[in-house]
């Protein structure tokens, strides 16, 4: 079997950061480390499944909602992925540090965590998903056009 793009990216190299993960017509993937790979810890499931919640209604319901495809975690829990339609990347790092920042200080319900609304609707952490949006927009990190 081919070995798919994303393995090919030597993650010894990867910091926290927003980068262009992929290409693919009009749409375009964005990668959003928030932890340093295999450095840092990763985010706590339950964390990233409420940060999923949040950052997936704050996307869909801002100025660029027509744009957005999806918003989801990494496999590996170090970050998520975001596809968008015609969306560069100076707009998507002030679209990520604000719905960032937001999470990082939500004081609302969890959008879409009740039973008729999620399938693992009780898997949320609110005060771990705000330390970890936290952690992420208030620490350096880089923005790329292609990953490394």
């Amino acid at each position: 079997m081919e070995r798919i793009t994303s393995f090919s990216v030597d993650h010894r190299k990867l910091t926290k950061g927003v980068y262009v993960s992929r290409i693919d017509g009009d749409l375009i993937t964005y990668d959003i480390r928030m932890t340093q790979p295999n450095v840092e810890p990763a985010l706590k499931p339950e964390a990233a499944h409420t940060i999923e919640h949040i950052g997936a209604t704050l996307l869909r319901n801002g100025n660029y909602k027509d744009q957005v495809i999806y918003f989801g975690p990494m496999g590996c829990m170090t970050g998520f992925y975001l596809i968008v339609r015609d969306l560069d990347l100076e707009i998507i790092k002030g679209i990520v540090k604000d719905v960032y920042t937001q999470i990082a200080s939500w004081n609302q319900e969890i959008p879409g965590a009740k039973e008729e609304e999620c399938g693992n609707y009780t898997f949320m952490d609110l005060e771990e998903a705000k330390k970890a949006a936290d952690y992420f927009v208030n620490s350096k990190w880089e923005h790329k056009y292609h990953l490394l």
